[in-house]
């Protein structure tokens, strides 16, 4: 059993094994002392104040020693450094936190419970209850204390509610009616407290009611002698009314019958100063229960405006009404991991969560591939002879084609058993310079999904509120989640309240922010407190009186900043009200000063804490610091003052972020260097698995001697970082690992590339497509240098960026990786099949928009490969290629279409994310061409659906290029050259050179043609405007302007991509214009193909029209009638097709 404490009488305490060795009277007399303050801190100050009327020196530490006597007699169980739950040490002293296991505090309990039980007629209750009560007595309260300055008022206190239980037991008799017997009682109460009026009430009405009526009135009369022969006061209104009463006898007086008790009600206690937006999100969490839906709230403020003191008060108030309360805290340096305890462990969340997709097969959980369905190979059939080339399932446009979507998301190769598919994603040895993780984006979902399932699991027991704290400082992965469940709200009674500092929104959290708005949040900002609150803030915080104008000046000093307010009050404790007029405005510099009170070795051991982190482990800060008993001491010391609190066994918390921050901001860097190394070090004998915080301290240690070990955790966390699918955070460390290994002089290139390449990975996978070429380039080069065709495969595998745009960003590049690529597949010979398939599928991928049958030859190879080895992320890769080499002619949309559904079949049985997208993007565009766009209007939907939920940053460029195709296709001309204008702007710092150049003006151009207008003759064709357009604008504006021979001199042949028909209808627009039979019967037979498809639109960026209309012009103007009337009127049948959608 706990403790028990007694009071009333001698102090005792006794536990399970019985009394309690208390020690010698100043051990007592602290405990005592602590006892009376029932459960509220006493400071130091005040202990050494009580105990010794002349302080030694050495009195603040025989407090610390009598605190360590009493805490391990109170809890001899408690293993060594565990921190006391019971006389704990709280700022500026201590407290214990004995509850109800105090006689007084139960006896006091017991004479309030007994009041309103006999409010509620429940007398025999009441009676019982005190009779226990009374009986808790053993002598008088603290009675080797009494005398004591600091016992006085709480031992006559505790006397006068002893002589009111009596009174209320003699009510409680009264209303059993027992009145002789009550009467009996009170004859030697009043005898031993003739001064307390309701004795004398309680005694005159028990003789009433028990037939002595003239007994009654002496006693009235004796007690107004009493009172006027002592006191000279006359007897109280309830004593006179009561004479009358009797004298009338009056009906009351006989009593009333017992009634059933009522509910009692207990009331909420106030939070100070923050009522209103306590009760906002009272009434959001309302909200959820009522919707049975999730809901959103976002709090925000100053650094110690008190946010996450507002999130503690709601969840205690709403744990009343039976809510469940889940935190997640984000801390700078750990990249923001949402790990609140009920989601750590996504893996076990059900399969499927109402309202979401379902879970990821355990194959795919457990960190492998899963197997494509194997109809695309024979029961036996051998594996593809690379010599030869595939079989007759991988002919062009026979066989279904699947292929990463457009934001790159790295996807590995793999293998079955018994062929040798190189290193691949974890099971990769160390020194695979490049190994890949799986498919992060499919992960990603299903970790996600795996936080809904876990939160409605949650909620089926009851309203769960879910605290995100410190939102500025989360990572990828808490927003996203955060992004999903809001995007998605799960049917359940969630409350997820978001906690950040408004004047350090980042630019991940911004964007996080402007997806929270689309759900209508709960918004509540913190200001500053008003001077009534701050007031009495102050006053709750010092220990000394405070007076309304000292309380001014604090509110003037700290803006109404609670943290702030506190910090001051404190500061008046230690140095007086004077420190105000003295100490500098700055919160920072208050926490400066405050510490400036600790001893050094105190004040030493706090800086190396806040290299550590928020959270402090003491084992590490003992490691750090070298001296245990130095580390205790300044720990508690830092706890007395408030700048530390407990958080569990071994490990303390800074009382406030700022505390850390200005303590970590005033350490020299060069110091904060060595103890980051030293942590580092600490931890990875502790915890060797924790890449993340290794990786933050050898980083920050910033040192020579360290950074191979900087560069090493930096990899692994970032490879952890691309599992969690947190791209930002991933590219980070991958820079961070690139640069150590550069500091550390290490000629090891093969390690070195494998950070480069994760960093092209991350820097693809956010967007920056530039920048990731460029690396590409530089580790293309490297992994030559070294003439190891093994490793260059694997830097040329690892780049796996899907596509979906024909025209190349880089055409020197991908010329210079065709080359290198051929090289190295000669190099290999056909053993390692999987690498094989990659090196194939990227020559594809890079032959895209070229003549020639190697490209085409390529995909349908690797395909065929990736289909004997059953992998659904290779074959992925490879059908990518499939689709960039289905552009040899015109018309091939179909083809393209019956690609996008086999690639969405695949990519949503497999959870390959990326591949879902890509998908959607080339249904769009098939669609489009075939002019079905109500389909296309559903997979541009879906693709955004998609991209917003795993953050993928350029799907959105192609769909807002569609919505403004959309436009032009319903004769909105001067909506879509608006929409066509912004898109283009987004288009810019892309990367995506080879869509962006020259794209607007074509695309405005073609909506002058489609209109019949040719571009103003006088207008100069810039060569930089138009990019790889500028032949058609030239040649139209020669026409513009009757220059038929230059017009027809410009024209040249279109590359075989998305944009081939539109090119090829406005050099038809050339050969109707300048009579050139030849050149119109070459169009004709090449647009021929694309007669039931819209010019242009199979890019899902802009359309001619119907190719079918220029159809009909060439074949009128080469003398076919009938041809030329069978085009126009398909060409009629096509718009009317677009305009129904």
């Amino acid at each position: 059993m706990p403790v028990e404490f007694g009071v009333l009488g001698p102090l005792v305490a006794e536990d399970e094994r019985g009394p309690v060795d208390l020690k010698g009277r100043r051990h007592r007399a602290v405990l005592a002392r602590l006892l009376v303050a029932k459960g509220r801190v006493v400071p130091v100050s005040w202990l050494v104040d009580d105990l010794w009327e002349d302080p030694p020196d050495g009195a603040v530490g025989a407090i610390q020693s009598f605190v360590f006597t009493l805490r391990r007699a109170l809890e001899p169980d408690r293993p060594p450094r565990t921190p006391s739950r019971l006389l704990v040490t709280a700022a500026p002293g201590y407290a214990l936190l004995a509850g109800d296991a105090v006689d007084a505090v139960r006896f006091e309990t017991a004479v309030h419970e007994a009041r309103d039980l006999l409010a509620d007629g429940a007398a025999e209750a009441a009676l019982t209850s005190l009779d226990a009560a009374l009986a808790r007595w053993r002598g008088p309260a603290y009675s080797e204390f009494a005398e004591e300055r600091w016992a006085r008022g709480e031992v006559a206190r505790l006397d006068e509610l002893r002589l009111l239980a009596v009174e209320r037991r003699a009510e409680a008799v009264l209303a059993l009616a027992r009145p002789a017997e009550a009467a009996a009682e009170l004859e030697s109460h009043v005898a031993g407290q003739p001064w307390r009026e309701n004795g004398w009430r309680l005694l005159a009405l028990a003789l009433y009611r028990s037939g002595r009526q003239a007994d009654a009135l002496g006693t009235l009369r004796r007690a107004r002698r009493v009172l006027a022969d002592e006191l000279g006061v006359d007897p109280g209104p309830d004593l006179r009314r009561l004479e009358a009463d009797i004298l009338d006898q009056a009906p009351h007086l006989a009593g009333e019958p017992a009634r059933t008790p009522a509910p009692r009600v207990v009331a909420d206690r106030p939070f100070v100063g923050r009522s209103a937006e306590v009760a906002r999100l009272e009434d959001a969490a309302a909200d959820v229960v009522a919707r049975a839906r999730l809901g959103l709230a976002l709090v925000s403020g100053d650094a110690g405006a008190g946010k996450t003191a507002l999130a503690e008060v709601v969840a205690r108030r709403l744990a009343v009404r039976g809510w469940t309360t889940l935190w997640s805290r984000s801390q700078e340096h750990d990249g923001g991991r949402f790990v609140p305890d009920v989601l750590a462990d996504p893996a076990t969340a059900p399969a499927e969560v109402p309202g979401t997709a379902p879970a990821v097969e355990p194959a795919e959980a457990a960190g492998t591939a899963p197997a494509v369905e194997p109809a695309g190979r024979s029961a036996a059939g051998p594996a593809p002879d690379p010599a030869t080339g595939p079989g007759p399932a991988a002919a062009p446009g026979s066989s279904p084609a699947a292929g990463p979507a457009l934001d790159p998301v790295p996807a590995p190769a793999s293998g079955p058993a018994g062929h040798d598919t190189g290193p691949t994603g974890a099971d990769a040895e160390p020194a695979d310079p490049v190994a890949r993780p799986l498919d992060p984006a499919a992960e990603r979902a299903r970790r996600l999904r795996a936080v809904a399932a876990r939160l409605t699991a949650a909620a089926s027991a009851g309203p769960v509120l879910l605290v995100a704290d410190d939102l500025h400082w989360a990572g990828e992965e808490t927003l996203a989640a955060l992004t999903s469940l809001v995007a998605e709200p799960i049917p359940a009674p969630v409350l997820v309240v978001g906690v950040y500092r408004a004047t350090e929104v980042t630019a991940e959290l911004g964007e996080a922010l402007a997806r929270f708005a689309r759900a209508e949040p709960t918004r509540v900002h913190l200001g500053g407190l008003d001077g009534p609150a701050v007031a009495e803030l102050v006053r709750a915080t010092a220990y000394r009186d405070v007076d309304d104008a000292t309380a001014r000046v604090v509110h003037r000093r700290s803006g109404g900043n609670p943290f702030f307010v506190r910090e001051l009050a404190r500061l008046l404790d230690d140095e007086g009200v004077e420190v105000l007029s003295a100490v500098p405005e700055g919160v920072r510099d208050v926490i400066r000063r405050r510490v400036a009170n600790l001893p050094e070795p105190a004040r030493l051991v706090l800086r190396q804490a806040s290299v550590i982190g928020h959270d402090v482990d003491l084992d590490l800060l003992i490691a750090l610091s070298g001296d245990e008993d130095a580390v205790l001491d300044a720990v508690e010391s830092a706890q007395l003052m408030g700048f530390l609190a407990e958080r569990g066994a071994d490990e303390v918390r800074f009382a406030h972020d700022l505390v850390r921050d200005t303590l970590y901001a005033d350490t020299p860097r060069s110091r904060r260097g060595r103890w980051h190394a030293a942590v580092a070090e600490a931890v990875e004998r502790v915890r060797p698995d924790d890449v993340d915080a290794l990786a933050h301290h050898f980083l920050r240690a910033e040192s020579r001697a360290t950074a191979a070990k900087a560069a090493h955790y930096a990899r692994a966390a970032a490879e952890r970082a691309e599992q969690r699918f947190a791209p930002h955070e991933a590219a980070r460390l991958w820079r961070d690992a690139v640069a150590a290994h550069d500091r550390s002089g290490s000629d090891d290139v093969r390690t070195r590339l494998r950070s480069v390449m994760g960093m092209v990975r991350a820097l693809a996978v956010t967007g920056e497509l530039a920048a990731a070429r460029r690396h590409r380039a530089e580790a293309l080069t490297a992994a030559e240098r070294l003439g190891d065709p093994a490793l260059t495969a694997a830097v040329i595998g690892s780049f796996d960026v899907p596509a979906v745009w024909t025209g190349n960003d880089d055409q020197a590049m991908s010329d210079h990786l065709v080359e290198v690529t051929e090289r190295t597949l000669a190099a290999l010979g056909p053993g390692d099949l999987a690498t094989r398939a990659r090196l194939l599928g990227t020559l594809a991928l890079e032959l895209r928009g070229t003549a020639g049958e190697r490209g085409r030859a390529a995909a349908a190879e690797a395909e065929a490969i990736a289909r004997w080895l059953d992998d659904p992320a290779l074959l992925a890769f490879a059908l990518d290629g499939r689709f960039m080499q289905s552009f040899e002619r015109a018309g091939l949309a179909p083809r393209r279409a019956a690609i996008g559904r086999d690639l969405l079949a695949v990519a949503t049985r497999h959870g390959l994310v990326a591949s879902e997208v890509l998908a959607h993007l080339v249904l769009v565009q098939a669609n489009a061409a075939l002019a079905r766009f109500a389909a296309a209007d559903e997979h541009a939907a879906t693709a955004d659906r998609i991209a917003e939920r795993h953050e993928l940053p350029l799907v959105g460029v192609f769909t807002e290029w569609y919505a403004a195709l959309r436009l032009a296709v319903a004769g909105r001309d001067e909506e879509a050259r608006t929409a066509y204008r912004t898109a283009a702007a987004r288009l810019g710092g892309t990367g995506m050179s080879g869509l962006e150049a020259g794209i607007l003006p074509f695309a405005l151009l073609c909506l002058d043609v489609r209109a019949g207008r040719l571009p103003d003759p006088g207008r100069v064709v810039d060569a930089d405007e138009w990019g790889p357009y500028r032949p058609w604008a030239d040649a139209l504006a020669h026409l513009a302007a009757g220059r038929r021979a230059e017009a027809r001199a410009a024209v040249r042949d279109s590359p075989r991509d998305l944009l081939y028909e539109a090119r090829t209808c406005l050099t038809a627009t050339v050969a109707l214009g300048v009579a050139d039979q030849a050149l119109m019967r070459q169009v004709y037979e090449d647009l021929l193909p694309a007669a039931d498809e819209l010019a242009g639109a199979a890019s899902g960026l802009l359309t001619l029209g119907p190719v079918a209309g220029y159809l009909g012009d060439l074949a009128a103007a080469l003398g076919r009638p009938a041809d030329a009337e069978r085009h126009r009127r398909r060409a009629r049948a096509l718009l009317v097709e677009s305009a129904r959608g």
